[in-house]
Parts: C-alpha cells; sequence; structure tokens
C-alpha cells in the first residue's frame, strides 16, 4: 500500500513539473497571433467591409 502511494505521489509531482517554465513559451504564442491578428485585419479589413456592405446593400435592396 506504501509503494501505491509513494508512486501516486512521485507521478502527480511529475506531471505537476511538466508544465513549470512554459509560461514564456505561452506568452510568446499569444503575442504572435496577437500581432498576425492585427496585421491580417489591417490588410484585409478595408476589402471585408467593402464585401459586407455590398453583401448589406443587395439583401436590403438599397
Amino acid at each position: 500500500m506504501e509503494r501505491a502511494l509513494v508512486r501516486a505521489r512521485t507521478a502527480w509531482g511529475d506531471l505537476c513539473d511538466d508544465e513549470r517554465g512554459d509560461v514564456p513559451g505561452w506568452v510568446l504564442i499569444t503575442l504572435m497571433t496577437a500581432g498576425l491578428v492585427v496585421v491580417i485585419w489591417a490588410l484585409a479589413g478595408p476589402a471585408l467591409s467593402g464585401l459586407f456592405e455590398q453583401a448589406i446593400s443587395r439583401v436590403s435592396g438599397l
């Protein structure tokens, strides 16, 4: 019984330690994704806005 408890503690400790120190990686991924969204929005925003306005005008008949 004691062995099982020790193994469970060790396994839990391994799971907890695996994620340690990975926060800077996730922050970098989040910032890069936000940067890509801003760049794509800046490039495609006017075209998408025009398409949206054209679609709305066709649907509303104006």
